[in-house]
């Protein structure tokens, strides 16, 4: 990962706050963190030529295994540019191959598609000149924001096989999984388990903060990457919602007395979790 590239790429969009870029992006520096894959020129793509990059992506067996050791590295190290991942391979691992116009959703929620709506999915049919250089800076600045987004799915996921393929050595993967990250993961899933119903993804965001060197917002597009990964899941039984639930998508009807997903988490973790006896 070149630092610089990185570097350039967040001051394009942030100094003590939100700058306004106006895209397309062009001179010096924009080209240097072009070249190492930072930023990108606007890109023009159908909704059904994403779906099929990401299909194929998908026929990998090793992507699993290369986004789940990417955001348990992040875990110790902050790089939380890696930890989206986890919920983009989640959400579009059971995609089936289709076109945007197959099966039109009855009830559009996130999109006019059928199969894009059901997963919780946002996309149009067609992005023209649209602008992966914010998404990406989101990425690297909390770990995402926008996670639903079809688009988004499709950067984050090549984005992280590119960085796995340049820093790959001797087929040793560079994403180690460290006793530290494994403690991390340990505390955020005990920190899950509050038991209270009164409890919120907020009060979760707080409880994590003892356990995750991390800010705030970071600590939100956690909550995001793991209710939209299915760890965190809304049940069946009444919300108590709290203040705080309109920062959430994913997590927002989340509650202390959901807990985790132990399915998913052990599907997700099972050999980096602590291991107990008989």
């Amino acid at each position: 990962m070149d630092k610089k590239a990185v570097k350039i790429l967040m001051n394009t969009f942030w100094k003590s706050g939100w700058k306004s870029p106006c895209g397309p992006f062009s001179g010096e520096e924009f080209e240097y963190a072009k070249s190492k894959g930072i930023m990108f020129d606007p890109i023009t793509i159908t909704h059904d030529e994403i779906v099929q990059r990401l299909h194929s992506m998908h026929q990998e067996p090793a992507l699993k295994e290369q986004v789940i050791t990417a955001f348990l590295h992040s875990l110790s190290t902050k790089k939380v540019h890696l930890r989206s991942a986890l919920s983009s391979w989640a959400l579009t691992r059971n995609m089936p191959l289709h076109t945007f116009s197959e099966r039109p959703a009855l009830h559009a929620n996130t999109s006019a598609c059928g199969d894009c709506n059901f997963l919780r999915i946002q996309s149009d049919e067609n992005y023209v000149d649209a602008d992966l250089n914010v998404l990406n800076f989101e990425r690297f600045k909390w770990g995402g924001v926008r996670h639903g987004w079809l688009l988004y799915c499709l950067m984050d996921l090549e984005l992280l096989l590119r960085e796995h393929s340049d820093s790959n050595s001797n087929n040793v993967s560079p994403f180690e999984v460290t006793a530290e990250d494994q403690a991390i993961l340990a505390q955020l899933l005990e920190a899950a388990q509050t038991g209270d119903p009164k409890d919120s993804a907020r009060s979760l965001e707080k409880k994590w903060k003892a356990c995750l060197p991390s800010s705030k917002q970071e600590r939100d597009a956690l909550l995001e990457i793991w209710a939209a990964a299915g760890i965190l899941v809304p049940g069946d039984k009444p919300r108590n919602r709290k203040g705080g639930s309109h920062d959430f998508v994913f997590a927002a009807t989340w509650q202390g007395d959901d807990g985790y997903h132990a399915r998913n988490v052990l599907e997700y973790f099972g050999p980096y979790l602590p291991q107990t006896s008989d």
